[in-house]
């Protein structure tokens, strides 16, 4: 895929290695010279320096060939005329970060299909490792209404060596939560586990649930089988 970033920053530019490591060609548009020769020798991608909401620059930089887009400019404001813009010369992916949630409606309008709240999300996640440290990840999907939660099985618990299929059907198991996967142990591959795969003592699993159930999820995995 042919990714363009608008912004070299910290976010830019990680993001940029990230993709390019995955395969992906990428550019990046900033304003900055050094960002943009940083990127060159560093990251291993084309940047053109200009301002990323120049039609003019976006046109040098081939965003009429772009499959997807990130807009991590510096405030929102350029954000929203960058989404715009990509919407304009078709681009079909749009992603934009946004720091100020007064931007989600016009950010959705003007043809971001995601949007990335900075500070909601690095709240979020100081949150919940306060409050759930034996949780390893947590993520949020649909606006905070579906949570995914990677979490050990702890040893002499009791879902030590019961089936999936077990625990869905105990009446402790909070409603409308379900295992999605399943990893053994932490140099096997994480799997999709079916009605009778059995939890091991030590293996790892992930779990989507409703943010009002985490609490009963996690007290319920790690509950002790004395």
């Amino acid at each position: 895929m042919y990714i363009l970033i608008g912004g070299a920053g910290l976010v830019g530019l990680n993001l940029a290695q990230k993709l390019v490591e995955l395969g992906h060609t990428v550019a990046v548009i900033d304003i900055d010279a050094n960002a943009c020769r940083y990127a060159r020798e560093q990251v291993g991608v084309m940047a053109f320096e200009g301002s990323a909401v120049s039609t003019e620059t976006l046109i040098e930089a081939g965003i009429r060939k772009a499959d997807s887009l990130a807009a991590v400019l510096r405030n929102d404001a350029l954000n929203l005329a960058l989404v715009t813009l990509a919407k304009h010369y078709g681009v079909p992916h749009i992603l934009s970060r946004m720091r100020h949630s007064d931007f989600t409606e016009p950010l959705r309008i003007a043809g971001a299909s995601h949007i990335i709240s900075t500070v909601e999300l690095a709240v979020s996640t100081m949150v919940n490792a306060i409050e759930y440290p034996q949780v390893e990840s947590m993520m949020h999907f649909e606006q905070g209404q579906i949570e995914v939660l990677k979490l050990p099985i702890p040893y002499n618990c009791n879902v030590a060596g019961r089936s999936v299929a077990d625990i869905a059907q105990d009446p402790k198991f909070p409603s409308g939560s379900l295992i999605i996967g399943y990893q053994a142990h932490p140099h096997e591959d994480l799997i999709i586990p079916n009605g009778s795969t059995l939890l091991e003592e030590g293996s790892t699993v992930l779990i989507v649930t409703k943010p009002n159930s985490l609490h009963q999820v996690v007290d319920f995995m790690e509950e002790c089988r004395c």
